[in-house]
């Protein structure tokens, strides 16, 4: 007994810190077998009969009547408890455990009292044996099956085999006693055992436990995002599937609208990325609640979001749109920053606008392009033109990689003239790409997709290496200009190109003009400036094409050193109608002539037009009246016919009009 109260004081003392999940899994341990309770209901209940009936008394009849009744109740409630499980019902495990405790202990009770009762009762040795057994096979029997709840083993050990080995000291004699103290002994060997494969089920559930919550958190980690908490990119790419395969019709709507915050770039880089971060989990968190229940909001990544609406038709992604917009209209508080943040969103819905998922988020992105595209701050729903749009831009982007590949870009030349003299001084370079399929392309279309995957730079390294190339085949004082991207200049490729193409071609550095459009100079950092003045230091000239169309032209003029301004040709295509364009060009060409900077009249389609230029003052004049582009090969029987016959543009001029 004094064993029994340690065992149970150490299990008091014990148990609080341990797992919970454990705990319920040892419970369950207890019920998991029904049959085998049952089978030791039927066994203990037979013998204890056979027992009582030869006995012929009452004492050891009631006893067998209630080890059956208690035997039979016991393996009824673990069926019960099943049950519960099998249906996903939460049984209450502390009272359960208590229920199987009480129920272990008079069982047990019951067996120990049937054989004292035996042994005191009843001269027959055969039933000796019979309820002597029954109690040791019982013992040995628990030690395993109730491992799980050391407690509950040792008190069933001890109110069987105690009563027993009492009732074979009080029978007499040497062997019933010493079978008595046998038992005795039995429960210290018992409780050991009991112990021992108690600590091994222990650590086998421990071990089970960690690695199921190992599991689980990374599974949470696969699913979901570890700074919002919403779910991450395959987790959503895992829900759409499932929605699409559970849809009962190809005709069943479904809602994708791609969301993107606007400028978060600058939060990053002025704020911090902790504010960043920040602002990303109140963005989740507002998505979540516009929601309402209608669908599931994931990050895609950086500051992007999707909302996925199962069964949502345009009517309710134009709802759910409008909800999420509003959410922006306020402002983020975030560190003592009161953030005033936009975002962009596409929508696509199916079935109209995609067959599959994949299908689906491609469109949801083109629209989110679109909203991109057209200003920010707002909502565009897919539709099929961004897609032909968006074909024609990766076919244009692959027969470019090819064209720059096989050689198959070409360089036409615009002569520009000296408006005095009539002289050819500067021919302007022009790509040209005739596509295999699609035919001529124009460079106001190509050339954007070039800056926009990283094509720019090599095929200016090729332009400027053939304009070099070309124009060593011109008089000395005869100039190339060759346009420069914006997205280039930014690089720290430019100068390494023009040093090559240069050094290749074996050309003085003045010859070669570089043209720059003001867009360059939006978004200044002093880099661009720095560019620029290092080719000026080299001997390059440069000239600012396009001169009024920006949005700084004068603080350009004023922030840096050019050596040609080029007037736009829309400001020359009206000067014979329109007063205000006169005037600015004349005011213009003053200001230039003031700066000791030549100037460039562009377009110049009448000779009205080139009458006025003239007049003014400006340098040089460019257009189609004097000479569209043309090949490098045209372009040297144009130069060797204008030398050989002494013409200038003005002959070139009349020449054009007799033919």
């Amino acid at each position: 007994m004094r064993l029994l109260k340690s065992l149970l004081e150490r299990r008091k003392a014990q148990e609080p810190g341990q797992d919970a999940e454990v705990r319920r899994s040892l419970i369950k341990s207890l019920y998991a077998s029904p049959a085998s309770l049952l089978r030791g209901a039927v066994s203990g209940g037979s013998l204890g009969l056979v027992v009582a009936y030869y006995a012929d008394l009452p004492v050891i009849t009631l006893i067998s009547v209630l080890i059956v009744i208690v035997g039979v109740s016991r393996s009824i409630s673990a069926v019960y408890f099943q049950r519960q499980l099998a249906h996903r019902e939460k049984p209450t495990l502390s009272i359960w455990g208590a229920a199987y405790e009480l129920g272990a202990w008079v069982y047990a009770a019951l067996l120990g009292l049937h054989a004292l009762a035996t042994l005191t009762m009843v001269d027959m040795a055969s039933l000796h044996v019979l309820s002597v057994g029954m109690v040791a096979s019982y013992a040995g029997g628990i030690a395993g099956r109730n491992a799980g709840r050391v407690h509950v083993a040792v008190g069933q050990t001890c109110f069987s085999l105690l009563p027993t080995s009492i009732g074979l000291i009080l029978a007499g004699g040497v062997p019933y006693i010493t079978l008595g103290i046998l038992c005795f002994l039995m429960i210290f060997a018992m409780g050991e055992i009991t112990k021992t494969t108690h600590r091994i089920v222990l650590e086998a559930l421990l071990a089970k436990n960690e690695k199921a919550m190992l599991a689980t958190k990374f599974e949470r980690l696969a699913r979901f995002d570890s700074l919002t908490g919403v779910e991450n990119r395959m987790a959503m790419q895992m829900r759409l599937h499932d929605l699409f395969e559970q849809r009962t019709s190809v005709h069943e709507p479904m809602a994708i609208l791609w969301m993107d915050l606007d400028r978060f770039k600058e939060i990053n880089d002025s704020l911090g990325h902790i504010v960043g971060d920040k602002l990303l989990c109140q963005v989740a968190e507002r998505l979540s609640g516009a929601l309402h229940g209608r669908g599931h909001v994931s990050r895609f990544g950086g500051d992007e979001f999707i909302i996925i609406c199962p069964h949502g038709d345009h009517i309710v992604a134009q709802a759910v749109a409008n909800d999420v917009m509003r959410e922006f209209e306020s402002e983020f508080d975030i560190n003592g920053y009161s953030l005033s943040v936009t975002a962009s969103m596409g929508i696509a819905v199916a079935p109209a606008d995609g067959r599959d998922g994949d299908e689906l988020l491609q469109h949801a992105d083109l629209a989110l392009y679109q909203s991109k595209h057209n200003g920010r701050n707002r909502q565009s729903r897919f539709e099929w033109s961004m897609k032909e749009r968006q074909n024609r831009i990766y076919e244009l982007e692959m027969g470019l990689r090819a064209a720059l590949a096989q050689g198959d870009l070409r360089l036409h030349y615009q002569p520009i003239f000296d408006s005095r003299t009539g002289r050819i001084v500067i021919c302007e370079a022009l790509m040209r790409w005739d596509h295999p399929q699609l035919g001529p392309i124009s460079p106001g279309e190509f050339i954007p997709i070039a800056e926009s995957s990283s094509l720019i730079e090599p095929i200016t390294d090729w332009a400027l290496q053939q304009a070099c190339h070309d124009a060593m085949q011109w008089d000395d004082d005869i100039r190339v200009a060759v346009n420069i991207s914006p997205a280039l200049i930014k690089s720290d490729g430019l100068s390494r190109s023009v040093m090559s193409a240069l050094l290749k071609a074996g050309m003085r550095a003045r010859r070669l003009e570089l043209e720059v459009t003001e867009s360059t100079f939006l978004e200044d950092d002093g880099h661009t400036h720095l560019i620029l003045a290092e080719l000026r230091r080299i001997g390059l000239r440069l000239a600012l094409d396009d001169f009024g169309t920006g949005y700084s032209s004068l603080g350009s003029l004023r922030s840096h050193a050019f050596d040609t301004i080029k007037v736009d040709q829309s400001f020359m295509r009206g000067v014979g109608e329109n007063p205000r364009d006169r005037a600015i060009a004349q005011s213009v060409a003053y200001l230039a002539h003031s700066l000791d900077v030549e100037t460039v009249a562009e377009g110049i389609e009448t000779e009205e037009q080139l009458r006025y230029a003239r007049e003014v003052g400006f340098t040089n004049v460019q257009g189609f009246i004097l000479s569209k582009p043309m090949p490098a090969e045209a372009l040297l029987q144009l130069m060797a016919d204008m030398h050989t016959g002494g013409q200038d543009m003005v002959g070139l001029i009349r020449q054009r009009r007799l033919a």
